[in-house]
């Protein structure tokens, strides 16, 4: 085990999730990342928590539940680390856990790369204010716009709140992916029109090699034109999989493109969109499969209005 890796998990845990002596911690992993995690939980006896390793079976897909007595570990802790391959962020166990009070962190895919490099060193002070901003501006909106080499997708988020992933949950029922930074939202169900040209990553496939062209209508992915266009399809089924579930805005400037989309989703000058559950954070679709796909310095408008110009936020 890494004393490196050992030493960042402390700051992590004190850092950006004010873990204290006494409280109760509950780290969740899976087979596939069990040995990021065992120092997660060694960086947390040091602390003085009272410290639990859980190790679940690899998940299928990101937004699968986990078995029940990680959920209700989940729910009974001070702070909840969930270090998998596969999200836990819009799973009910993640939104149960921080109903009850719970500081939640989700690591989805995090690699030993990202646990010392890129986004998880960022300023999160800085990244909080930039978030908090982004975040504002989606909530006061109707109509998002997004337009890249020629193509565009609109759709409405009248009525939807903005969501902030900071990477500082210090409060009860606090939160979100780490390393993070990104203001998300959930588009109203059945409103979005277009294509739009996906160039970065996809969650479950990584980086992309060459880009995907994404048609969606009435709300509903209907065609994904590139290589890796029928595996998407495939991962997110024929059911409401393949709703439009998700707008973000990347937040973090020390963030790279990995083909992790934890941290792919979180660069500054990025959107992602994704297809499937959003019920978790305001929206309607429950379908147990949440599948994010980044694109790189779009033009992005709210409301007619430019506030992103070629990946620069305005």
């Amino acid at each position: 085990m890494s004393e490196e890796r050992i030493a960042i998990s402390m700051n992590v845990l004190r850092d950006c999730l004010g873990l204290a002596g006494g409280e109760l911690l509950a780290v969740v992993a899976d087979d596939d990342k069990r040995e990021l995690a065992e120092s997660v939980y060694e960086a947390g006896k040091r602390l003085g928590a009272e410290s639990m390793l859980l190790v679940m079976q690899t998940r299928s897909k990101s937004g699968e539940e986990p078995p029940a007595p990680v959920a209700d570990a989940m729910a009974s802790a001070d702070v909840a680390v969930c270090i998998t391959r596969h999200s836990l962020t819009h799973t009910a166990a993640r939104k149960r856990a921080a109903a009850n009070g719970t500081r939640v962190a989700t690591m989805p895919g995090i690699t030993d790369d990202m646990f010392s490099h890129g986004a998880i060193t960022a300023d999160y002070g800085q990244v909080k204010a930039l978030t908090e901003q982004v975040a504002a501006q989606l909530s006061g909106a109707r109509q998002v716009r997004v337009e890249k080499d020629g193509l565009s997708l609109a759709f409405s988020i009248e009525g939807r709140e903005g969501v902030l992933s900071t990477g500082l949950y210090l409060n009860p029922g606090e939160s979100g992916n780490l390393p993070s930074g990104e203001a998300y939202i959930a588009p109203l169900e059945g409103t979005a029109e277009g294509k739009i040209k996906v160039d970065g990553s996809i969650a479950g496939i990584g980086a992309l090699s060459s880009p995907l062209v994404l048609t969606v209508e009435k709300g509903r992915l209907t065609g994904a034109e590139g290589e890796d266009g029928s595996r998407l399809l495939e991962m997110l089924g024929s059911g409401d999989g393949r709703l439009l579930g998700e707008f973000g805005i990347g937040t973090n400037n020390k963030a790279r493109i990995t083909g992790v989309v934890l941290e792919d989703e979180k660069v500054y000058g990025t959107i992602h969109v994704a297809f499937g559950s959003n019920n978790t954070f305001g929206g309607t679709v429950a379908a147990g499969v949440h599948i994010d796909a980044v694109v790189m310095k779009p033009d992005v408008y709210l409301d007619g209005k430019l506030i992103m110009r070629a990946g620069e936020l305005l």
